[in-house]
């Protein structure tokens, strides 16, 4: 993961890669047959520990405000060149010519978006939030959770700096969900 984000993708060899690694391209190639797949296995093996975590994150008795902003953390970049972003970077500039690449960055989409989805809706039917579409709101803020990632990895905004991107997080989750109003009706 470390050296695809150093080098990206298209720079890195598998000879240069198996060299840092102390074993052979061959070797390399034998296991994932082609640098695609290495990125997919290097996404998916970050992906499952980010998983262990929103699981974590997701089973704690907090209440649902605190966890939506745990959540926004987990999900944004810790700063410029962050590896795990670079490896998302790297894949969709691949994924629309390729229908394998592109079902696997779904599968690891969509367990992002059920995961906030699930957040939102606990927080409406615990009365922290405003009656929502939990999927329409999750799907708004994982795209702008996205784009504003994407400043951060490319260093676009304030330099070394990620806070800037969590505080535009938290704005457009605060215009996007709505603290719940006992006036408000439940659904």
């Amino acid at each position: 993961m470390a050296v695809i984000a150093e080098e990206g993708l298209a720079s890195l060899t598998m000879s240069a890669l198996a060299e840092r690694l102390g074993t052979s391209g061959g070797h390399i190639l034998y296991y994932f047959g082609s640098k695609d797949l290495l990125l997919l296995a290097a996404l998916r093996w970050s992906e499952a520990a980010l998983a262990g975590e929103r699981g974590a994150l997701l089973a704690r008795r907090i209440p649902a405000e605190r966890k939506l902003d745990l959540f926004l953390r987990l999900y944004l970049p810790r700063g410029p060149r962050d590896p795990r972003w670079t490896l998302w970077i790297e894949l969709w500039a691949r994924t629309p010519g390729n229908t394998a690449l592109r079902e696997a960055q779904d599968a690891l989409d969509r367990d992002w978006q059920e995961d906030l989805e699930a957040l939102l809706a606990a927080g409406v039917t615990r009365r922290r939030f405003a009656p929502l579409d939990a999927t329409a709101r999750a799907s708004e803020l994982l795209a702008l959770l996205d784009g504003l990632s994407t400043r951060v990895v490319l260093g676009q905004d304030s330099g070394r700096d990620a806070r800037p991107a969590l505080e535009a997080a938290r704005s457009a989750a605060r215009l996007l969900i709505a603290p719940y109003a006992p006036d408000t009706p439940h659904t």
